[in-house]
């Protein structure tokens, strides 16, 4: 018996194959089968969608939009041909093989071409700038490219995107572009995807940017040539339509491209700076050009809201083009905010020379004041409103003379707006020299320095120019005051008599000598300054009473000591014009002006307010 645990010896018919190196043309005959298995399942899917043949599943149909589980399988087809060809180059780079995989590349390449148009064409509305910038965050994790960690601020547009729905609609459209451009790019195709990428995207472009009324084909010397008013219907529609062109057209086509391109940086960057550059440039070079244009103050405003615009959306710009093929939009977009800076400061230097050479002769009537007070104070108010702005526009533009009246610590804008306030009043000082009358040249002096504080007060002038500043500028306002009060009513209060003791007695014929001449200093100095202005309320009155109590009091004693025994020559002499509230009357009427103050009622004794007395009114 042959024991169980004893191998038997294999019969010579029986005996196992030994491979030798002569046996590996077998197992390569049997990986060409599977090649070939591979080409023939390709072959037949990808001819069912062949465009040169005439039938609705081919020519006129769409394996995206028809038959999507196709369209998965159409895209492994393609990479099943790759991988076939890759194989017979490896046996034989002229291998007849080759023509095979090869034509059925090219035939595949054209339906993708073409599906990659339909898709862009037809899903517009998946496509738009708002909602590719609404999904910005998920595309930007889609793909890995560190140089472009920047690109992760949200659009304008991401309220109005649409709905959930429409978002994944979206989401889907753009990831059959990407498998589409992947497929064709690593087939070596990619110069045929871009070029319809491009067409398409660029009218995209094209047509937000026109629906904004946008014009990118103004040149300079267009823009240059237009009128005022047409100017000024450009800018307004550039400053409403900027931010949303930077912020969710280009950026939504950034977003776009990166997504659909990420397999290659040089093709995305290609793509994106075609699509983009001639309108990016153009919409910069606006900016530019109207900084080119002829200056004057009143360009200032608009001159600043270009630049604010274009400054706010910096980040944005450098981020968005950040890309070498735009650097040319980058250039454009510094190159308008250097223009319309230069452009800012020529203007403020030229308004400075126009405040120097104002040729107003006229002095205004009744000390009031002046046009040009007014005009500079609010033209600065309105340039405090671009303090942020102007600082950095005047940052390397220092005031050549130190102000005054300005603390240590200033900025560069403080220092020059409060020049120009400086210059005004510097000019305001020369007018007041016309006036013949030194109280009224004073009045003139307050009126005009109070109506620069008040409207320092009322505008962020007040924190630009700091509050130590308006204080000194409302102490000279009292200064002004006063001296205008010493001046005017000088004769008047020096026709009052000292006070007596009460056991000094005045001699009627004295007394009598004192009210004639107080009463003729006194019609003399209303009668001249009844068309006397102040323009400020709260002035007018605190110099009213300031009058009031530098005279009332002195000539109240004087009249209730006096008036009663010259009471019956009152009437026929003429003697006593003015009874202490009278008095406080005319003074309630003075400083409004021609039309404010009444006329003047003289020769007429009261021992009252009431009776031929004028009648004041209440303040």
């Amino acid at each position: 018996m042959r024991s169980p645990f004893v191998n038997p010896s294999p019969s010579p018919s029986r005996s196992p194959l030994r491979f030798t190196p002569a046996s590996s043309p077998m197992r390569h005959t049997l990986s060409e089968s599977l090649v070939e298995e591979n080409i023939d399942r390709a072959e037949s899917l990808i001819a069912k969608w062949d465009l040169s043949r005439h039938s609705p599943s081919s020519s006129s149909s769409s394996l995206y939009r028809d038959c999507r589980p196709e369209a998965k399988q159409f895209l492994k087809s393609v990479r099943d041909l790759q991988a076939a060809m890759h194989f017979f180059v490896k046996q034989d780079s002229a291998s007849d093989k080759l023509v095979r995989p090869q034509s059925l590349m090219q035939t595949a390449m054209k339906r993708l071409e073409k599906e990659f148009y339909l898709i862009l064409s037809t899903n517009r509305q998946y496509l738009d700038h708002e909602s590719v910038s609404a999904r910005s965050s998920s595309v930007s994790e889609g793909y890995e490219d560190d140089s472009e960690d920047d690109l992760n601020f949200a659009g304008d547009g991401s309220e109005s995107a649409g709905t959930p729905e429409r978002a994944s609609s979206s989401a889907t459209v753009m990831a059959d572009l990407k498998a589409i451009a992947d497929c064709m790019i690593s087939s070596g195709y990619g110069k045929e995807c871009v070029k319809v990428y491009k067409i398409v995207r660029k009218s995209v472009v094209d047509e937000a940017l026109y629906l904004l009324g946008l014009d990118r084909t103004l040149t300079h010397s267009q823009i240059q040539k237009m009128d005022s008013e047409a100017l000024e219907k450009r800018i307004k529609c550039w400053l409403r339509s900027v931010k949303f062109a930077v912020t969710t057209v280009f950026y939504g086509e950034r977003i776009l491209c990166d997504h659909v391109f990420a397999s290659s940086l040089p093709i995305r960057e290609s793509c994106f700076g075609e699509i983009t550059r001639e309108n990016a440039i153009a919409l910069f070079g606006f900016a530019e050009s109207v900084g080119k244009c002829k200056k004057s103050p009143e360009k200032m405003f608009r001159s600043l809201d270009l630049y604010e615009a274009i400054a706010n959306l910096w980040p944005e710009i450098e981020s968005i083009f950040s890309y070498d093929s735009s650097s040319a939009v980058r250039s454009q977009a510094v190159n308008a905010l250097v223009r319309l800076s230069d452009a800012a400061r020529l203007m403020l230097a030229d308004f400075e020379v126009a405040i120097q050479k104002d040729g107003s002769k006229a002095a205004v009537p009744g000390g009031g004041v002046h046009p040009l007070t007014r005009y500079v104070m609010n033209y600065l108010n309105l340039l405090a409103d671009y303090s942020e702005i102007l600082s950095d526009i005047v940052a390397d533009w220092p005031v050549e003379a130190a102000v005054p009246d300005l603390g240590s610590d200033t900025s560069p804008i403080s220092a020059r707006l409060a020049w120009l306030v400086l210059v005004l009043l510097c000019k305001i000082n020369a007018k007041a020299e016309r006036y013949k009358d030194v109280a009224l040249s004073y009045l003139f002096l307050a009126n005009n320095l109070q109506y620069v504080v008040g409207k320092a007060r009322q505008s962020r002038l007040r924190y630009l120019l700091g509050e130590e500043w308006v204080a000194k500028q409302e102490a000279k306002v009292k200064q002004y005051a006063a001296n205008y009060e010493k001046m005017g009513w000088s004769k008047v209060l020096a026709s009052l008599p000292e006070a007596r003791p009460a056991a000094a007695e005045m001699p009627v014929d004295h007394a009598k000598d004192t009210f004639r001449r107080f009463n003729a200093a006194f019609e003399e100095t209303y009668k001249k300054q009844a068309g006397w202005v102040v323009a400020d309320p709260k002035l007018r009155d605190e110099m009213k009473v300031s009058l009031a109590k530098k005279l009332l009091p002195t000539y109240r004693e004087f009249y209730e000591k006096h008036a009663a025994p010259l009471r019956r020559d009152t009437f026929r002499e003429g003697i006593v014009s003015f009874a202490p509230d009278d008095l406080g009357n005319y003074l309630s009427d003075l400083f409004h002006g021609p039309e404010g103050s009444g006329s003047f009622s003289s020769g007429h004794s009261s021992s009252s307010s009431t009776g031929s007395s004028k009648k004041g009114r209440s303040h």
